[in-house]
């Protein structure tokens, strides 16, 4: 499909093996974001579509393996054009019949978690619910806080999100952090975090989580205290799947598992908003 302004973007969808009429869609963002979608075998989309959704991945401007001026295209654009990538993407499954426009959610980690709360700020309308995971709120902080083995890369930070080191740019960065436009959240979120991420510090959650409890907005925050930059451990990927499940049911109306023993032996703390995903 093409972008508004006529960006050739690869996208790859999934939809269940039985399926008629629009249905509810997730946009699944990945992160990096200076990597790509690739066609294969997808774990998540086959999980998702087995729940009765479709299932949208878009190798948005900045995404590996299309390129240098498809790279370059996305300098300075976080929360800009690579994000209105995924919105057109979107348009395109709706106007096609594919995705109902009620039902869509947004979900990712890292950088797709930065995309899941830039959809919910910057289009508040856009989505029925958002997933974040370890995604960043905030770009200043962010870039304040990366590892010491990142530290050579601050470089292409500087080039690629915005020059941090000038009154101006860091305005501009400013601007692009989902966590100063929190007061538009309007529709549910679902944020988790690993609490030894040294990529994605616990703390881009927490600012966000307490922005909007400040402002009365609710969230369903979860942290894993044995996890980093993501869920890996068996115990916890289940526990994590249940509840996005869980979640994407309550919120588009697809298929759910009852959650039964999911839970247990995962170190899962749910530190805000347990009782806002029914069944757990």
């Amino acid at each position: 499909m093409k972008a508004r302004d006529g960006l050739e973007l690869v996208c790859y969808l999934s939809r269940p093996s039985i399926a008629s009429g629009p249905l509810p869609i997730v946009l699944v963002v990945h992160g990096g974001p200076w990597m790509r979608d690739r066609w294969g075998l997808n774990p998540t989309h086959q999980w998702l579509a087995n729940r009765g959704y479709a299932v949208l991945s878009v190798n948005f401007r900045g995404s590996t393996g299309f390129g240098k001026a498809f790279l370059n295209a996305a300098n300075k654009e976080w929360g800009g054009k690579m994000q209105t990538d995924l919105i057109d993407a979107v348009d395109w499954a709706v106007s096609e019949g594919i995705a109902d426009p009620d039902r869509i959610a947004i979900m990712g980690g890292s950088y797709g978690g930065y995309a899941a709360l830039a959809g919910l700020t910057l289009t508040p309308d856009k989505f029925a619910c958002a997933v974040d995971l370890v995604g960043i709120s905030n770009l200043l902080t962010f870039l304040d806080t990366i590892p010491e083995y990142w530290k050579t890369r601050k470089s292409v930070y500087r080039s690629r999100l915005g020059d941090f080191s000038t009154e101006e740019g860091r305005r501009f960065l400013e601007e692009r952090a989902p966590l100063n436009h929190v007061d538009r959240i309007e529709r549910p979120l679902l944020i988790v975090q690993g609490a030894n991420d040294v990529r994605v510090k616990a703390s881009e959650s927490e600012q966000i989580v307490s922005a909007m409890q400040r402002h009365g907005i609710p969230v369903t925050y979860v942290l894993y205290p044995d996890e980093g930059h993501g869920v890996q451990r068996m115990e916890n990927r289940r526990s994590y799947h249940a509840v996005v499940e869980a979640f994407l049911a309550q919120h588009l109306g697809g298929l759910c598992e009852p959650a039964g023993d999911d839970l247990a032996g995962s170190s899962i703390r749910f530190l805000a908003g347990r009782e806002l995903i029914d069944g757990l």
